[in-house]
């Protein structure tokens, strides 16, 4: 699976960088379940059997989403706590973030962003036109401009955005047919997708990337030079039998040519903050900094986004209509 989860705690609770803002990720939807065509195959929709008041979605039998419809801050995933700590540590709630998700599935780290970040700009990207609709409409997301859906592949999407339009980038993105052959693209890892990223966030912006695999490490070393090749800071966060190559699971990393936190001395918002945060977790994680030993010995990936190149302008994330975009690639 590329995706997996362990325990369950609120990103914006016990362990978060300040006080929790009030909940305004959307209305209460009435969720349902049901199997569900999509265009890449089906959709599940089931309780959660395991988290009272949380739904899964599953996509082609695999785990993609939890979605807590009465506490959007609420993240059952591991990897996705880790991405909204990160997140946390870096700017307060007040700021009025521009978000870019290369990958949307059931929008819950949308949704979380939506209430603990109530003035952020959010655009999520989904291939899946099917899915993007069953999402929209089963999930009361937050609507236009707050949260706009675009149907379109997220290399193609990446490559076309604005110079220093977002200040946080999300890659979770995963294609395959089953469970076990859930992989990232090539396109998606390579070194134009990272310097496409670096450009399109600035100097102070992140990019947060959703590594999963099985033992084998070889792929995310890989991935940490690619970006360490792009960026000037590159960290990462994992489960430390994850690191030693003993179970199948995710890594985050995180790049950024700014500050990794707000602050770099003392208090919540600092380094240490960060590294307390992440060791509370649940599934307590290790933040890894710099990568430079993790990725030893490994080559970036030299893999071109199809059809772009810098400073191309062929599709637009932006949309200044105020309707939720849903164009076909």
């Amino acid at each position: 699976m590329a995706r997996e989860r362990s325990g369950r705690k609120s990103a914006g609770r016990k362990g978060g960088a300040g006080g929790r803002p009030a909940s305004r990720g959307g209305e209460v939807p009435g969720i349902e379940p049901g199997v569900f065509t999509i265009d890449s195959g089906t959709a599940e929709i089931l309780r959660d059997p395991f988290t009272d008041g949380a739904w899964l979605l599953k996509l082609n039998g695999a785990e993609s989403s939890q979605l807590n419809p009465e506490d959007p801050l609420d993240l059952g995933f591991e990897y996705m706590r880790w991405i909204a700590a990160v997140i946390m540590h870096r700017w307060a709630p007040e700021e009025p973030l521009r978000i870019l998700h290369l990958g949307a599935a059931g929008c819950t780290l949308a949704r979380w962003a939506a209430a603990w970040y109530p003035d952020s700009r959010q655009t999520a990207v989904e291939l899946d036109a099917g899915l993007a609709a069953l999402a929209r409409d089963r999930f009361a997301l937050p609507r236009a401009p707050r949260l706009r859906i675009r149907v379109g592949e997220a290399g193609e999407v990446l490559g076309g955005a604005h110079e220093h339009s977002r200040d946080v980038i999300v890659r979770d993105v995963f294609a395959g047919t089953t469970p076990e052959d859930q992989v990232t693209p090539d396109h998606l890892i390579g070194l134009d997708a990272a310097r496409h990223a670096r450009r399109v966030l600035g100097a102070d912006g992140v990019y947060l990337v959703n590594h999963g695999g099985g033992p084998d490490l070889t792929a995310a070393r890989r991935e940490a030079a690619t970006l360490r090749a792009v960026f000037g800071t590159v960290v990462a966060i994992a489960d430390p039998q994850m690191l030693k190559g003993r179970r199948r699971g995710n890594i985050v990393f995180a790049a950024t040519d700014g500050r990794l936190t707000a602050r770099d001395g003392g208090g919540a918002l600092s380094r240490d903050g960060l590294v307390r945060h992440l060791l509370a977790d649940p599934l307590p994680a290790r933040l890894v900094d710099p990568v430079t030993d993790f990725a030893a010995g490994a080559r970036p990936l030299a893999e071109p986004l199809p059809g772009t190149k810098l400073g191309s302008s062929s599709a637009r994330v932006n949309d200044d209509t105020g309707e939720n975009d849903r164009r076909p690639s």
